[in-house]
């Protein structure tokens, strides 16, 4: 369910609102809980649907990182910036 262009959320069914961090890979992409922030999901996109995979905040934070350091690399600003704002929210 896209609310506008930037903020992604999905429905977990057991956890509820998961809202979208960022992307992982081709068809990974890394969420966390909407309200409290503290429990992670790496979720992974294919022909059979959405698989959820719960992963722990340290790894979570490495993926964010990874992500950042690959976007600075490509030069990509804007999306830097905005990650990087998410990041400070989430895990500072």
């Amino acid at each position: 369910m896209n609310l506008d262009n930037s903020e992604t959320y999905i429905n977990h069914p057991t956890w509820g609102l998961l809202y979208r961090i960022c992307m992982v890979d081709e068809n990974q992409e890394l969420f966390t809980t909407l309200y409290a922030q503290r429990l992670f999901f790496l979720v992974a996109t294919d022909v059979k649907g959405m698989k959820f995979q719960p992963i722990g905040r340290t790894e979570a934070r490495m993926m964010l990182e990874n992500r950042l350091r690959s976007l600075r690399r490509t030069g990509q600003s804007q999306e830097y910036n905005q990650l990087q704002s998410v990041f400070q929210r989430t895990f500072q």
